[in-house]
Formats: C-alpha cells, sequence, structure tokens
C-alpha cells in the first residue's frame, strides 16, 4: 500500500513539473514539427552527422534569442513588433515585413504537417483496415479535415494555459518518442564528432538543407511570439531568472530531440546507403534495421511532432497582428477566430490536391530564414536603447552573442538564396 502510494506521489511530481514548463513548450512546437523532423531524417540518411554543427548553432543562438526577446518584454511590457513600431525608425515597415515573411513561411510549413500527419494517421489505421487501401485520398483527407476541425475547436474555446498543456503532452511523448528509439539505433561515436566540424556538403541539395536547418531551427516565429506568451504566462520581473531558465532548457530540448531524430536516421540509414526523401518511406527502409517497436516509437514521435506544431502555426497569424496592432493577444475576437479559420482552409491545401508536401516543406523551411536577420538586428537595437532597458540594457556578453547570431543568419541567408537560384 505504502509503495502504491508512494509511486503515485512520483508520477504526480514528474508530472507537475512537465506542466510547470514555461513559454519555452511553444518553442519546442513551433521548432519540432514534421519539417524539422523531415530535414533531420533527410540530413541524417544522405549525410550522416555532417550537419550536426548547424544543428548546435542554431540552437545555440535560439536559445540567446528566446532569452533576449522575454526579457526585454519583462523589462518594459512592450512586445515584439509593437515596440518595433513604436521605437525603432523605420519599425513600422520592418514590423510588416516580418508579419508577412514568418506567416507566409509557417503557413506553408502548416499545409505540409497536416497533409504529412494526415498520411501517418492513414497508415496506422490501414494496419487495422487493410480494406481503406482503395480509398487513400478520400480517407487522407477525411483525417485532415476532422484533425482541423478538432484544433480548430479547441483554439475557439481555449485559453493560453490550456493551449500550453495541450502542447506538452504531445511534446513530452514526441520527446520521449525519439530519445528511446535513439537508445535503439545510434549512430557512431566518430560520426558524431565529425559533425561538429563545420563543412557544407559539396552536393546538390547540400546548401538547400543547410538553410533548411536554419530555417526551422531558428524560428523567428518562436522570439517574436515570445512576449506574449510571456505575458500569457503572467510572469513579471520577478521571473526573470525563471525566463532564463526557461529558455535555456527550450534551446537544449531542441537540440536533442533534433539530434536524436537525425541520429536514428544516420545509424539506421547512413552506412547501409538508404538515404530516405520522404518521411513515410522509412517505413520499407528503417522496419528491417531497427525493427517494429523502434520504428513505432519513431513514428509515434512523428506524428506527435506534427501535431504539436499546428497550434503554433495557426496562431503565429493572430499573434503578429495583435502584437503589432496592440501588443496584447485576445483569443476571442472576431479577428483571432477569421484568421486562424482561413488558416485552416489554407492548411488543406496538401490534402485537398493529394500533393506531396515533402520537398514544398523543406522549400518553406529555406524561407524562413531571410526575416530572421531582421528579427535579430531590431532586438540588438531595443535592448540597448537605455531609456527603454535603463540599468537593465544589454551588457557585452549578450551584445556578442546576438551580433554572432545576426551574422550566422547573413551567411545563411545568403546560402539560402544561393540555393533557391540552384533549385529553380
Amino acid at each position: 500500500m505504502e509503495q502504491s502510494a508512494t509511486s503515485k506521489s512520483i508520477f504526480k511530481k514528474i508530472l507537475a513539473l512537465v506542466l510547470a514548463f514555461g513559454p519555452g513548450i511553444f518553442a519546442i512546437g513551433y521548432t519540432i514539427g514534421t519539417g524539422s523532423v523531415t530535414s533531420m531524417i533527410v540530413a541524417g540518411s544522405t549525410y550522416g552527422m555532417q550537419l550536426l554543427w548547424v544543428l548546435l548553432l542554431s540552437c545555440i543562438f535560439s536559445g540567446v534569442l528566446m532569452y533576449a526577446y522575454g526579457n526585454f518584454a519583462l523589462v518594459t511590457g512592450n512586445t515584439a513588433l509593437y515596440a518595433f513600431k513604436k521605437h525603432l525608425k523605420w519599425g513600422k515597415y520592418i514590423a510588416i515585413l516580418i508579419i508577412i515573411g514568418v506567416s507566409f513561411g509557417q503557413w506553408n510549413s502548416l499545409m505540409g504537417i497536416l497533409g504529412i500527419s494526415a498520411n501517418i494517421l492513414y497508415e496506422i489505421f490501414l494496419i487495422y483496415f487493410p480494406e481503406l487501401a482503395d480509398h487513400q485520398y478520400e480517407t487522407v483527407l477525411a483525417i485532415a479535415i476532422a484533425v482541423i476541425i478538432i484544433f480548430y475547436g479547441i483554439l475557439l474555446v481555449g485559453k493560453y494555459a490550456f493551449f500550453e498543456k495541450i502542447l506538452v503532452i504531445f511534446v513530452t511523448i514526441m520527446g520521449l518518442s525519439f530519445l528511446v528509439s535513439l537508445f535503439m539505433v545510434y549512430p557512431l561515436p566518430a560520426d558524431v564528432a565529425k559533425g561538429l566540424i563545420p563543412s557544407i556538403p559539396q552536393v546538390p541539395g547540400g546548401k538547400m538543407m543547410v538553410a533548411a536547418f536554419v530555417g526551422t531551427t531558428m524560428a523567428a516565429a518562436t522570439f517574436l511570439s515570445r512576449p506574449l506568451f510571456v505575458q500569457g504566462k503572467g510572469w513579471t520581473m520577478k521571473n526573470r531568472g525563471q525566463q532564463k531558465k526557461d529558455s535555456i532548457i527550450a534551446a537544449s530540448l531542441v537540440f536533442l530531440i533534433s539530434a536524436s531524430v537525425m541520429a536514428v536516421a544516420c545509424g539506421a540509414l547512413f552506412h547501409q546507403g538508404e538515404p530516405v526523401t520522404k518521411v513515410l518511406d522509412m517505413v520499407n527502409t528503417l522496419e528491417p534495421v531497427a525493427g517494429k517497436f523502434a520504428l513505432t516509437l519513431f513514428f509515434f514521435g512523428t506524428l506527435s511532432a506534427g501535431l504539436s506544431s499546428i497550434f503554433p502555426c495557426l496562431l503565429i497569424a493572430p499573434i503578429l497582428l495583435a502584437d503589432y496592432q496592440s501588443g496584447k493577444l485576445d483569443t476571442s475576437s472576431k479577428q483571432f477566430k477569421m484568421i486562424t479559420g482561413v488558416a485552416c482552409l489554407f492548411a488543406l491545401i496538401v490534402p485537398v490536391f493529394g500533393a506531396n508536401p515533402i520537398e514544398m516543406q523543406i522549400v518553406s523551411q529555406v524561407f524562413n530564414v531571410f526575416v530572421l536577420p531582421l528579427v535579430i538586428f531590431g532586438i540588438i537595437l531595443l535592448i540597448n536603447k537605455k531609456n527603454l532597458m535603463k540599468k537593465f540594457s544589454a551588457g557585452i556578453w549578450l551584445n556578442l552573442a546576438l551580433i554572432a547570431a545576426l551574422f550566422f543568419s547573413c551567411v545563411i541567408s545568403y546560402n539560402g538564396v544561393v540555393a533557391l537560384f540552384d533549385y529553380f
């Protein structure tokens, strides 16, 4: 009896710890979706661990930017785009460019996310109902419509705390699934060590993959939305230490989960010469190497990654617009309901046309890097304004880290331009 009570107590403590996770959970939801998983699988199976250094740098800079935006919100009470418009010269036009660029990238990703998630659910249903094989298009479309209606319904009735709890569940399942898979299928230590040495694959698509990595890991949406989520959490100046810890944990988990996906693909497929270009192709290539249990876990993680990304992608356009207008997000407003409704219809484009979302999704991740320099440059200017930040203006180490992030984003943006010219 005592042992049972102790087990329940431990379980409650673990549950409380997971649910206590702050706005960083949205960072993981934005960052690790089916687009990110796809990029990691393609990279791991095609290039091994060669791009691990890109992932590591992207996650370090992401942590710095999450901290900078969150700290700015706590000190000034301002949100990102509203502060751009109010306190920066040409800030109004910069903010509008950012809204268009980020919304375009996230809505493109949303199409792919819903398409892949619906296909994974279809594959699961197919195991139990083989007769569905003759009705793939109709079944996938019906699943996609059902999923998007459920998520839209939750958006209409939910508040910040509710969204956060739903995301915590999906992200926890996703993280555990990928980490357990890693213990079953792992890369050689020498491959991991080589992956930390900067190099770009000198093959067709290599530059595109580097830009896609940064586009999906250093997602501008993550940093821009952080002040609003910090507000939603109810954090004040007393929570500055907690905000910093939350940024570090979020960036660390993004690296750990993403690296696990890449490592599983590398360990199972790279040395067997089995590169993949589609997540669902892994059914045939991963199962003989990893076994059914590891494969099931991996796909359960991939599905959770997709579902955990639908919420943030649906939220991004109304969040940015509300940020620009007033710095406050009202989830009960007509504007919120209309924009998220349009986003839901937009998400159905890929399932309706029965298109393959994978290649388009990698290209859409590349587009995400082009607004990144503006987002970094804007926060550098804001956190160094003495009249805004007072004694909390940025120190030398934070400035150096942000300047390094700006340089990195400019190099990757140039690389993305070259990659797109080569692609088209």
